[in-house]
């Protein structure tokens, strides 16, 4: 399914001229992010760069010359010269975002990707909004509910970890429903119960908490995908824009999510769990 998907997406761009063809290239830096993390990871557990490739979202891989510079690079600090200056990530790579290559030899990936992600995320809301028009309208909220949504996912999980209010501030996008009075709430929470309470400000998360809250088969994850699904789907209601684009690899995403959990429920014999997906479209 993901082959598929990538093959479509490819076909897309392809034709796509300018700047949409731009447009498809910062979808496609999430992915490159992910798959960047995950080589670090494995080369800091000495896995081999090959067998760490195989693993990588195709959606996220580099051209031709670059992913041959990642395959013959024998310890973290050669990828990090390479991701400096093969890649389209060296520019969230530099010092302004607060990456060194001596934080590559720590275990705080977890810090560098939401590092990464913050600045990835900032640039495409900065390009959406050069572009204007329909793309700008419908990719605004999408990617402040992304902004958001790793915010609050960042504050939950560093609760009663060693990680510092300041540096959780660090690491929230600039930008988003919840920026600036929501995220300095935020960085000073010290329980879920704070995080609930700053939710709760605003109308869209208080009803996504309450979701997860009132369904003990739900999770919280679940509650902000399936908000996800419906802002994506809405995004169709306007034409002559580049969201579709965006829309149409996140649905398909949450599709082949579900398919996989209906899958593992019949392999697990977990039939009565198998509709417990987050559907796309209401029957």
């Amino acid at each position: 399914m993901t082959e598929k998907l990538v093959e479509e997406v490819a076909m897309m761009r392809v034709q796509a001229p300018e700047p949409l063809k731009q447009f498809f290239e910062y979808i496609r830096y999430g992915y490159m992010i992910d798959n960047i993390v995950l080589i670090i990871t494995g080369t800091l557990h000495e896995r081999s760069v090959e067998d760490l490739l195989a693993k990588c979202h195709p959606l996220g891989m580099f051209d031709s010359v670059a992913m041959a510079g990642l395959t013959i690079a024998k310890n973290v600090s050669e990828i990090y010269r390479f991701v400096l200056v093969d890649t389209p990530l060296a520019a969230y790579f530099q010092d302004w975002n607060g990456i060194s290559e001596a934080d590559l030899d720590e275990l705080d990936i977890e810090i560098i990707r939401n590092t990464l992600y913050r600045a990835y995320l900032e640039d495409f809301n900065r390009f959406c909004e050069n572009l204007g028009g329909t793309t700008w309208e419908a990719m605004q909220p999408l990617l402040e509910f992304e902004a958001d949504r790793r915010t609050i996912s960042i504050t939950l999980n560093s609760l009663g970890t060693e990680l510092s209010k300041d540096d959780r501030f660090r690491l929230y996008p600039r930008f988003g429903k919840l920026y600036p009075e929501g995220q300095a709430l935020l960085a000073r929470a010290d329980s879920q119960a704070q995080v609930r309470a700053v939710a709760d400000l605003h109308m869209v998360y208080r009803r996504i908490f309450a979701n997860a809250a009132n369904d003990p088969r739900k999770t919280l994850e679940d509650a902000f995908f399936e908000y996800e699904v419906y802002l994506n789907k809405d995004s169709f209601n306007l034409q002559f824009g580049f969201a579709p684009f965006y829309s149409y690899v996140k649905l398909k995403e949450q599709e082949i999510r579900n398919i996989i959990w209906i899958s593992e429920c019949v392999s697990q014999h977990q039939k009565q769990q198998a509709n417990h997906y987050i559907p796309l479209f209401e029957r």
